[in-house]
């Protein structure tokens, strides 16, 4: 599956948190790493600055996608997509 600048931070969360690269905060960073990545392709914003989603569906997001199974990781990544695309 080709990832798009959408997807790309959901893949890239639960592979972080999958992997347990750092000691301790795996799931901390993954988040922090996400909304880096969103606010970098702009897609954590609207074009008239409001947020696309509410920082605790945020949150949820992120913990969804951290605490997912992986075979469930290609639904995951749908939905976070459909939720933080651009025409949302």
């Amino acid at each position: 599956m080709e990832h798009t600048a959408a997807d790309q931070p959901t893949c890239s969360i639960s592979e972080q948190v999958a992997s347990k690269s750092f000691v301790d905060g795996n799931k901390r960073i993954a988040a922090a790493l996400f909304l880096w990545f969103l606010e970098k392709n702009r897609l954590l914003y609207r074009a008239d600055g409001s947020k696309r989603l509410a920082d605790n569906a945020l949150v949820a997001l992120t913990l969804m996608i951290a605490e997912s199974a992986p075979p469930d990781k290609d639904l995951v990544v749908r939905l976070v997509v459909n939720l933080i695309n651009k025409e949302n």
